[in-house]
Protein backbone atom coordinates (compact mmCIF):
# COMPACT_ATOMS: atom_id res chain seq x y z
CA UNK A 1 0.00 0.00 0.00
CA UNK A 2 1.15 3.53 -0.71
CA UNK A 3 0.60 6.54 1.54
CA UNK A 4 0.94 9.31 -1.03
CA UNK A 5 -2.23 10.62 -2.66
CA UNK A 6 -2.14 9.76 -6.37
CA UNK A 7 -4.19 11.37 -9.12
CA UNK A 8 -7.32 9.29 -9.73
CA UNK A 9 -10.24 9.42 -12.15
CA UNK A 10 -12.70 12.23 -11.50
CA UNK A 11 -15.92 11.35 -9.71
CA UNK A 12 -19.11 12.54 -11.39
CA UNK A 13 -21.21 12.95 -8.25
CA UNK A 14 -20.87 14.35 -4.75
CA UNK A 15 -22.43 11.88 -2.30
CA UNK A 16 -23.74 12.64 1.18
CA UNK A 17 -20.88 11.09 3.20
CA UNK A 18 -22.99 9.50 6.00
CA UNK A 19 -25.36 7.82 3.52
CA UNK A 20 -22.57 6.68 1.23
CA UNK A 21 -20.67 5.14 4.15
CA UNK A 22 -23.88 3.45 5.31
CA UNK A 23 -24.14 1.93 1.82
CA UNK A 24 -20.70 0.35 2.29
CA UNK A 25 -21.84 -1.21 5.57
CA UNK A 26 -25.13 -2.38 4.03
CA UNK A 27 -23.28 -3.98 1.10
CA UNK A 28 -20.96 -5.93 3.39
CA UNK A 29 -23.91 -6.96 5.56
CA UNK A 30 -25.71 -8.34 2.51
CA UNK A 31 -22.57 -10.20 1.40
CA UNK A 32 -22.22 -11.76 4.86
CA UNK A 33 -25.89 -12.62 5.35
CA UNK A 34 -26.79 -13.88 1.87
CA UNK A 35 -23.49 -14.62 0.13
CA UNK A 36 -24.51 -12.25 -2.67
CA UNK A 37 -22.48 -9.62 -4.47
CA UNK A 38 -22.47 -5.98 -3.42
CA UNK A 39 -25.42 -3.98 -4.79
CA UNK A 40 -25.63 -4.12 -8.56
CA UNK A 41 -27.60 -0.89 -8.72
CA UNK A 42 -27.59 1.90 -6.14
CA UNK A 43 -29.08 5.36 -5.90
CA UNK A 44 -27.60 7.13 -2.88
CA UNK A 45 -29.09 10.48 -1.81
CA UNK A 46 -29.26 12.57 1.36
CA UNK A 47 -32.97 12.00 2.17
CA UNK A 48 -33.38 8.39 1.08
CA UNK A 49 -31.48 5.80 -0.91
CA UNK A 50 -31.98 2.43 -2.56
CA UNK A 51 -29.84 -0.59 -3.41
CA UNK A 52 -30.65 -3.66 -5.50
CA UNK A 53 -29.29 -7.13 -4.71
CA UNK A 54 -29.53 -10.33 -6.71
CA UNK A 55 -30.56 -13.15 -4.37
CA UNK A 56 -31.55 -16.79 -4.81
CA UNK A 57 -34.70 -16.41 -2.70
CA UNK A 58 -36.96 -13.78 -1.20
CA UNK A 59 -35.85 -12.70 2.27
CA UNK A 60 -38.29 -13.07 5.14
CA UNK A 61 -39.56 -10.12 7.19
CA UNK A 62 -37.27 -11.34 9.97
CA UNK A 63 -34.26 -11.24 7.64
CA UNK A 64 -35.11 -7.69 6.53
CA UNK A 65 -35.26 -6.65 10.19
CA UNK A 66 -31.95 -8.43 10.81
CA UNK A 67 -30.29 -6.51 7.96
CA UNK A 68 -31.27 -3.23 9.61
CA UNK A 69 -30.16 -4.48 13.03
CA UNK A 70 -26.76 -5.68 11.79
CA UNK A 71 -26.05 -2.43 9.93
CA UNK A 72 -26.85 -0.44 13.09
CA UNK A 73 -24.67 -2.76 15.19
CA UNK A 74 -21.73 -1.88 12.95
CA UNK A 75 -22.51 1.85 13.02
CA UNK A 76 -22.57 2.05 16.83
CA UNK A 77 -19.12 0.47 17.07
CA UNK A 78 -17.69 3.88 16.08
CA UNK A 79 -15.36 2.29 13.54
CA UNK A 80 -12.76 4.44 11.79
CA UNK A 81 -13.22 4.92 8.06
CA UNK A 82 -9.85 5.10 6.34
CA UNK A 83 -8.46 5.43 2.84
CA UNK A 84 -5.47 3.69 1.35
CA UNK A 85 -4.06 3.38 -2.15
CA UNK A 86 -2.70 0.41 -4.00
CA UNK A 87 -2.02 -0.71 -7.53
CA UNK A 88 -4.31 -3.22 -9.21
CA UNK A 89 -1.75 -5.99 -8.78
CA UNK A 90 -1.66 -5.42 -4.99
CA UNK A 91 -5.40 -5.35 -4.27
CA UNK A 92 -6.40 -7.51 -1.28
CA UNK A 93 -8.14 -10.73 -2.36
CA UNK A 94 -11.39 -9.72 -0.63
CA UNK A 95 -11.83 -6.60 -2.80
CA UNK A 96 -14.15 -7.18 -5.77
CA UNK A 97 -13.11 -5.17 -8.81
CA UNK A 98 -16.03 -6.37 -10.95
CA UNK A 99 -17.73 -2.97 -11.07
CA UNK A 100 -14.60 -0.95 -11.74
CA UNK A 101 -15.01 1.23 -14.84
CA UNK A 102 -12.88 0.28 -17.83
CA UNK A 103 -11.03 3.60 -17.65
CA UNK A 104 -10.14 3.30 -13.94
CA UNK A 105 -6.56 4.19 -13.13
CA UNK A 106 -3.97 1.55 -12.27
CA UNK A 107 -3.77 2.99 -8.76
CA UNK A 108 -6.93 2.31 -6.79
CA UNK A 109 -8.39 4.04 -3.76
CA UNK A 110 -9.60 1.59 -1.14
CA UNK A 111 -12.05 2.62 1.55
CA UNK A 112 -11.96 0.61 4.76
CA UNK A 113 -14.69 0.66 7.41
CA UNK A 114 -12.82 -0.66 10.43
CA UNK A 115 -12.29 -4.39 9.96
CA UNK A 116 -15.85 -4.77 8.62
CA UNK A 117 -15.57 -3.72 4.98
CA UNK A 118 -13.05 -2.76 2.32
CA UNK A 119 -13.78 -1.84 -1.28
CA UNK A 120 -12.48 0.25 -4.15
CA UNK A 121 -14.30 3.60 -4.12
CA UNK A 122 -13.64 7.21 -5.09
CA UNK A 123 -16.67 8.65 -3.25
CA UNK A 124 -16.88 10.71 -0.07
CA UNK A 125 -17.21 9.14 3.37
CA UNK A 126 -17.37 10.02 7.05
CA UNK A 127 -14.23 9.58 9.18
CA UNK A 128 -16.00 7.43 11.78
CA UNK A 129 -19.23 5.42 11.72
CA UNK A 130 -20.40 7.48 14.73
CA UNK A 131 -21.15 10.25 12.19
CA UNK A 132 -23.73 8.16 10.29
CA UNK A 133 -26.77 8.12 12.57
CA UNK A 134 -29.37 5.36 12.67
CA UNK A 135 -29.97 3.25 9.56
CA UNK A 136 -33.66 2.58 8.79
CA UNK A 137 -35.07 0.37 6.03
CA UNK A 138 -38.22 2.20 4.95
CA UNK A 139 -39.44 -0.37 2.41
CA UNK A 140 -38.38 -3.30 0.30
CA UNK A 141 -39.61 -5.10 -2.79
CA UNK A 142 -38.86 -8.48 -4.32
CA UNK A 143 -39.18 -9.03 -8.06
CA UNK A 144 -37.53 -11.48 -10.41
CA UNK A 145 -34.70 -12.42 -8.06
CA UNK A 146 -33.95 -8.81 -7.12
CA UNK A 147 -34.34 -7.39 -3.64
CA UNK A 148 -34.63 -3.60 -3.60
CA UNK A 149 -34.00 -2.00 -0.23
CA UNK A 150 -35.04 1.62 0.34
CA UNK A 151 -33.48 3.24 3.38
CA UNK A 152 -32.77 6.49 5.16
CA UNK A 153 -30.73 7.77 8.07
CA UNK A 154 -32.34 9.14 11.20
Amino acid sequence: MTTETPILNDHNKQEFPPMHTAEHILNQTMVRMFGCERSRNAHIERKKSKCDYTLTGEPTAEQIAEIEQRVNEVIVQHLPVSIEYCTRDNVPATVDLGKLPADASDTLRLVRVGDYDICACIGTHVENTAEIGTFKIISHTWEGGTLRLRFKLL
